[in-house]
């Protein structure tokens, strides 16, 4: 184990950085940069064949499934709603909710419908930030808030792909005999979820108006907090639900706070802020016929998860895994009956007759998705492509076995040489600092999780200790959405103030750093418990 080979383990994360930061691309073409480098080092550094690198690349691709053929279905839903007006009349509805107390109206908007929307493919920072603007919030307020209220439940965005992914990277790493469930995962998870969400509620307050907005929204926010942790609680102990906890969390979030409301008699409803035409709109257009692509995908989604046989059918047994592709030989399993993408997809077409959207709308919307979806799609697949890489770098097919320390191998060995004890409490920030490369959860996880849990083996922390160690990397990666340029330029071009997310980086890179510290302290607590 050398210093020159970390180093070149390093440069081409190295190299990713420059191209975002120095030279501010984007993260597509950051990551073929990324790619080539990374391929460039593992062919004349780690002694990796152009078989391996390929094949490992194809590998990553089919890997990135969970979370790219969501973005791309996703995208095609949102289009779909955009161009048929469906999207229009949920923005109407939105616009009328708890007018006259702002806390309740930033939980229940930003963590409650943000979750929600996030974990049934929507896009947060596309949505919200015209809604924030339109109810009277500043520009700041209306880019910084969808960028960081779904963040503690980032986990379980897309239908809960995040934590697939890491079951999937982990039996990968543990192998037969080893393997977790989703509700071991879960179980584990679940746990920062109430800490994350009430920290990001009191930081949601602050943003809007600083410690006035928190003497008058501490209760809602430690409400929202504890309604989290109540409801993931359950919904991770029993493994064909643990994907439904962002749903279920978003909808008890909206539930509670529209009963607090009530009990401290205010309305839920005011339609006193919506003009002449929303009015007019709300009356042509039922809210029901809007909202029928989420409600057949969540019906669909219910289906298929809630009843045990259904769920172990689609997830264990009907894996459709696609075979001798991956350099070592292992299948991958793609569970494209049971994975969210088909049924995005389905709840498009299953939705046509309620919507009965018209031949110019559906063109429009295939253009609109077209222009909008290749970027961001392959943005999400090709740090799978680059971690696959990173993991099969020294893997010699004809011996079937390593000839080399694989990348990833030299980053966990020095990393449990240099942290020991102490990498729970950097894990976290590894986590932001991968969130803030990929722009994405599930993607920090494919590119990062192996490394994480070897050094975790390297420290002997046992199984449990691996999955608390990766989940403070998942929740690190999370809370990066913040601080992430493509998010927040997303939603800055949302409400046309390209240039504005830059005020609101200031002070979201502060507080993506106290997050993550106190992240980290739960996870150092979390793994000196004798479980």
């Amino acid at each position: 184990m050398s210093v020159g080979s970390l180093l070149l383990t390093l440069l081409p994360i190295a190299v990713i950085l420059c191209m975002l930061i120095v030279l501010k691309k984007p993260a597509d073409i950051s990551g073929i940069v990324g790619w080539l480098a990374v391929s460039i080092v593992a062919f004349f550094a780690f002694q990796t064949s152009i078989e391996v690198i390929l094949r490992s690349t194809a590998a990553g691709l089919i890997k990135s499934f969970a979370v790219s053929l969501i973005v791309a279905t996703s995208l095609l839903q949102m289009a779909y709603m955009e161009k048929t007006g469906a999207l229009k009349r949920i923005i109407i509805f939105i616009k009328t909710i708890a007018s006259e107390n702002r806390p309740v109206q930033i939980m229940m908007i930003n963590i409650g419908f943000g979750t929600l929307m996030v974990a049934v493919g929507a896009t947060p920072v596309s949505l919200l930030p015209p809604i924030l603007l339109a109810m009277g919030y500043s520009t700041y307020v209306a880019i910084a808030l969808p960028a960081i209220g779904y963040d503690s439940l980032c986990t379980y965005a897309l239908l809960g792909a995040p934590i697939v992914v890491f079951v999937d990277v982990a039996n990968g790493f543990l192998g037969k005999g080893h393997e977790i469930t989703l509700a071991q995962a879960g179980s584990i998870f679940f746990m920062l979820l109430p800490l994350v969400s009430t920290l990001i509620g009191f930081c949601m307050l602050w943003i809007v108006g600083k410690w006035k907005s928190i003497r008058e929204g501490w209760m809602p926010c430690i409400l929202t907090g504890c309604v989290i942790g109540v409801v993931s609680y359950f919904t991770n102990r029993i493994e064909n639900l643990v994907v439904l906890t962002g749903i279920l969390c978003g909808i008890a979030v909206i539930i509670v706070m529209s009963l607090y409301l009530l009990v401290t008699g205010k309305k839920v409803i005011d339609k006193s802020k919506l003009t002449e035409e929303e009015l007019e709109y709300e009356k042509k257009y039922p809210l029901w016929r809007a909202l029928m692509p989420w409600i057949i995908l969540i019906v669909v989604i219910l289906a298929l998860n809630v009843p045990k046989d259904v769920f172990n059918y689609l997830y264990r047994t009907l894996r459709l895994p696609v075979e001798g592709l991956s350099a070592d030989g292992k299948s991958i399993d793609t569970r494209a009956l049971w994975n969210a993408y088909t049924w995005i997809f389905a709840s498009i077409i299953l939705s046509i007759p309620f919507i009965r959207p018209t031949s110019m709308q559906l063109k429009e919307t295939v253009k609109a998705w077209w222009k909008r979806a290749p970027r961001p799609v392959f943005s999400a697949a090709i740090f799978f492509a680059i971690g696959e890489i990173m993991n099969m770098s020294g893997y010699d097919m004809v011996a079937k076995k390593n000839v080399t320390d694989s990348m990833v191998k030299v980053l966990a060995d020095y990393s449990s040489l240099f942290f020991h004890n102490a990498y729970g409490a950097v894990v976290g920030f590894i986590g932001l600092f991968g969130g803030f490369i990929t722009g994405s959860e599930a993607s920090t996880i494919g590119m990062f999780a192996k490394y994480t849990m070897m050094t975790a083996k390297n420290l002997d922390l046992g199984i449990t200790g691996i999955i608390v160690i990766t989940a403070g990397l998942a929740f690190g990666s999370g809370l990066a959405s913040v601080i992430s340029p493509a998010k927040l330029q997303n939603a800055a071009a949302s409400i046309d103030k390209l240039g504005e997310e830059n005020q609101v980086i200031r002070i979201a890179f502060v507080f993506s750093l106290v997050l993550t510290a106190l992240t980290s302290a739960f996870v150092v607590l979390l793994l000196n418990i004798k479980w």
